[in-house]
């Protein structure tokens, strides 16, 4: 787990951005506290900043690999993990021969490339991003992981590319290689529909990232050509009922695959426990390889958002030894514009901030975790799924009587029971369903930015997805939905930053190729049935997780914040926050100020609108004014762990 930095020069002269790169490094530090190496010709600059993972004595990078007539032909700088990279190697030098010169698990992905070509990407199983520099042919080839774990950010201009794990390192290269830094107000009013900046958008409209699922080449000079290489889909089986324990079985095995491939590692493994069903699932499958397991997790003292009886009560029943870290309002408060920091653009989930606390705590005692995240993608998790089943009647009602209904609700008080139903119903999928957020209406986002546009709304960004699903039952139209919007925009933007922050490597064994390939397999009737979601995944675990957690809730890491904005915790801070903040040409504040009292007051809960803002405003005062400064620590690691 790495950050890599690099920079493609436009007329051969790459060698006059060598020192701005080595003085970008810092930026990223975090990610690799371990190692800071710079490489360079005439056409590329590479950077990297290493934590150790995998042989941490020989896998340097930038890595310079060739045959043996060319020896120093490729150039690597990889961030991630390739979890298959010992069978790789196998195949590799059986096939060809190849020559190898570490056993770390990057080596295989340049070696491959030689061999292979570009379609060694879709050979590798892991977390990704990386470049290749070819001087043979003065190209570079770059790539990300099928499901985005692991960021890639990239600029174009006149005298060169750049390309980064961090934004934070593109925006300190921007003077030298002359990039102007606007503000894109449409991905603004898209950060402020979703609760964050979906794929390919930043907040800054000369950067983007590399989507997930997809690699790219560029010649100095030329035009950045991008390709999708993976494409998830859900296949109609018609005939799963008639093998419906083939496929339970199938879940099992390929999680337990899974698992022991993600514990590889020649560094202590730990693992996030947070009471539910995939993090405990994760665990209990670890603890298999690692008698000497540990566990982690975090919540509040206030009823209701915590977990950590719960994860508790796991630990023992699975035996592993349990470390906790609970999170005051105090704690929450300090670290927020430290987090943002961390983000490079704002994502306004609150279950960042405990997250940050329980990595801390994590990276005291392991370099690598495990995780749960997307289960609920994969196999059907989310509660909402079940929204088709409770609509379906409204399916039955024609057009013109079923918009007629929706405008009926309109005219509804808010809060009246049955008031959301009609709306949901009256509107189609495509219209009413766009994640996990969702906390403006158009007209309310309208009030507090008047400048926002009805084309720039969340249909901007889910039309062409929602087009690639057409005849598909609606529960896996949603999964797709949120495979390329919450949980590549929400869910690993949280993980892989939030940890990073921490130098700590974290591991999602759900997101897996073959696990993939087990679960896109489930009709929706495998997934939301008997009064659950998930249940071909329950049934696939009856025999790894304790009982208690079984069909428990889903409840993750919850936040009190709508306790606290309306309270003493954090009215004060963010009534102080709206009022320092120069961004009011961007949104109004006397609206937002009265949004935060009417929450106050008890008025209408606006806790998820207004905690949206507060995060733009931070990240505003940081990367845009220059006014609000985190203190970013830099504490030293033990390498070996």
């Amino acid at each position: 787990m790495c950050g890599l930095l690099g920079i493609l020069a436009t007329d051969g002269k790459a060698a006059a951005y060598a020192d701005a790169v080595t003085a970008a490094l810092p930026h990223m530090r975090h990610r690799g506290p371990d190692e800071h190496l710079t490489w360079h010709n005439q056409d590329v600059v590479f950077g990297f900043t290493r934590l150790s993972i995998i042989d941490i004595k020989n896998a340097h990078q930038p890595m310079v690999w060739g045959t043996a007539d060319d020896p120093e032909r490729y150039i690597l700088a990889f961030n991630g993990e390739i979890y298959n990279y010992v069978e790789l190697r196998e195949e590799l030098q059986k096939e060809f021969g190849a020559e190898f010169h570490t056993t770390g698990d990057g080596e295989p992905i340049v070696v491959g490339f030689h061999y292979w070509g570009e379609d060694v990407i879709t050979r590798l199983r892991g977390m990704f991003a990386f470049l290749i520099w070819d001087t043979k042919t003065r190209t570079l080839f770059m790539g990300r992981d099928p499901f985005g774990i692991k960021p890639l950010y990239y600029c174009l201009t006149e005298h060169g590319a750049v390309f980064g794990s961090e934004k934070k390192c593109l925006l300190s290269l921007a003077d030298t290689i002359k990039l102007p830094l606007e503000l894109d107000k449409r991905a603004l009013e898209h950060y402020v529909a979703f609760q964050y900046v979906p794929e390919p958008e930043s907040l800054h409209t000369t950067i983007r990232r590399l989507e997930s699922g997809c690699c790219a080449t560029l010649a100095p000079g030329g035009q950045l050509q991008t390709r999708r290489y993976f494409t998830p889909t859900f296949p109609i089986d018609k005939s799963a009922h008639d093998h419906e324990q083939a496929l339970i079985d199938g879940i099992t095995a390929a999680l337990e695959d899974s698992v022991a491939k993600h514990m590889r590692a020649d560094v202590t493994v730990g693992s996030f426990l947070s009471g539910g069903i995939d993090s405990t699932a994760i665990a209990a499958l670890a603890k298999r390889h690692n008698d000497n397991l540990l566990t982690f997790t975090t919540g509040f003292h206030r009823e209701g958002y915590s977990e950590i009886d719960v994860a508790a009560e796991s630990a023992k029943a699975i035996g592993v030894e349990h470390i906790v870290k609970p999170v005051t309002p105090e704690e929450f408060i300090e670290a927020v514009p430290r987090i943002i920091w961390y983000l490079d653009d704002p994502v306004a989930d609150p279950a960042l901030v405990p997250l940050y606390f329980v990595a801390r705590e994590a990276r005291k005692h392991v370099k690598v975790v495990l995780s749960g995240e997307g289960a609920d993608e994969l196999f059907g998790g989310y509660t909402i799924y079940k929204e088709p089943l409770s609509l379906a009647p409204f399916e039955k009602i024609p057009g013109p009587l079923r918009r007629g209904l929706g405008s009926f609700s309109d005219h509804l008080p808010h809060g009246m029971r049955g008031k959301s139903l009609l709306k949901r119903g009256s509107m189609r999928l495509e219209d009413r369903y766009y994640g996990n957020a969702r906390s403006f209406t158009f007209e309310q986002m309208h009030e507090l930015m008047p400048w926002v546009s009805p084309e720039w709304d969340h249909q901007d960004v889910t039309a062409d997805i929602y087009a690639q699903s057409v005849g598909w039952d609606p529960v896996a139209r949603m999964q797709h939905i949120d495979m390329f919007t919450w949980l590549r925009g929400d869910i690993l933007v949280k993980a892989d930053r939030i940890t990073m922050a921490n130098s700590l490597e974290l591991r999602v064994p759900f997101l897996d190729k073959v696990v993939w390939e087990a679960a896109r397999k489930l009709p929706y009737d495998m997934k939301i049935t008997h009064g659950t979601s998930k249940w071909a995944l329950r049934e696939a675990l009856k025999t790894i997780v304790p009982p208690h957690v079984l069909n428990r809730k889903k409840l993750g890491f919850p936040v009190p914040i709508r306790h606290w904005l309306a309270g003493p915790e954090m009215y004060d801070w963010a009534r102080t926050l709206i009022l320092e903040s120069e961004a009011e040409h961007l949104f109004d504040k006397t609206a937002l100020l009265s949004m935060l009292d009417e929450h106050k007051d008890g008025v209408m809960d606006h806790s998820r609108r207004i905690w949206t803002m507060l995060c733009f405003i931070i990240w505003h005062g940081i990367f845009v004014e220059d006014r609000i400064h985190p203190e970013i620590p830099e504490p030293q690691y033990p390498v070996e762990l």
